[in-house]
């Protein structure tokens, strides 16, 4: 049985359908109480955790640093020391914020980091108190997450275009959509090759394709609902936000296709299933 903690997220939502799966949340475990993590870990004595739990509020985690940093780097340094002490492999998701985006080419597993806010420092912390512990890690660092569950930007636009018809996005943020339900694929296979193979460790990238900037996504997005709305491409600089986001964020997944053979999947056709799931949810 593989482990999964977090039971709300859209990742954790999505590994929840899959087989020889098993998520905790709260109530059965607080992310900002370590000891319960510990606990429930013990109790299920899985072969593999999946951590899918994490504060991910990018805007919000400015305001409030100490908890984004607890659920994101403490908890997930107690999840690696409980899977060492277990002798158990850990799949940890982590985000494309740890960059700063000022790169020009797809970012590798190996290169520095330097985020941007705090969320992506918390999320650096937590990769780097995982790699401190010693445990079996495999970090998968994804970005541009959509699916039919919680808040993302594809039910945003779909929100925002049914009631104004008319929305200014950002077009010069550039980076690569991935489904919530092809991360859990993901993260499963690759908890299924570390269970049978000791050997593997390490950062891995995993993202959907071709790379996009918003302002392309949400004109997919539009074009798919069918929904007639008139779209303005403006410049982040046009749009502030409380935390800054790194303007290039792509991913170079091939170290996941060569250990995992797991493939970027085609994001929009993925798209097309989630704009249908959330279409019939709100029949």
């Amino acid at each position: 049985m593989i482990l999964v903690l977090g039971s709300t997220g859209q990742v954790a939502s999505e590994l929840k359908r899959l087989p020889g799966v098993f998520a905790v949340g709260r109530p059965d475990v607080d992310f900002c109480d370590l000891a319960s993590i510990s606990e429930v870990i013990e109790r299920a004595s899985p072969l593999a955790v999946i951590n899918a739990a994490a504060y991910t509020a990018v805007d919000a985690a400015e305001d409030e640093a100490d908890v984004a940093h607890r659920i994101n780097a403490l908890a997930s340094g107690e999840v690696a020391r409980v899977c060492r002490a277990l002798d158990i492999p850990i799949v940890h998701i982590s985000t494309d914020y740890v960059f700063d985006g000022r790169g020009t080419r797809p970012y590798l597993p190996e290169d520095a980091c330097n985020p941007l806010g705090v969320y992506g420092a918390s999320k650096r912390a937590g990769e780097e108190a995982i790699l401190a512990s010693g445990c079996r890690h495999a970090i998968l660092r994804t970005s541009w997450v959509f699916s039919r569950y919680g808040s993302n930007f594809v039910k945003t636009m779909l929100r925002l275009g049914g009631e104004r018809g008319q929305l200014s996005v950002v077009s010069d943020q550039i980076g690569c959509p991935t489904s919530a339900a092809s991360i859990a694929n993901c993260c499963v296979e690759i908890a299924k090759n570390m269970i049978a193979d000791r050997s593997i460790c390490g950062t891995f990238h995993f993202s959907g394709a071709p790379q996009v900037s918003w302002f392309e996504f949400a004109r997919e997005i539009f074009e798919i609902s069918g929904s007639e709305v008139d779209l303005t491409p403006i410049a982040t600089d046009s749009y502030p936000t409380k935390a800054q986001r790194p303007l290039y964020s792509v991913l170079d997944c091939q170290s996941t296709r060569e250990t995992f053979g797991v493939t970027q999947p085609d994001w929009r056709g993925d798209l097309v299933r989630v704009i249908k799931e959330i279409g019939d949810a709100n029949v």
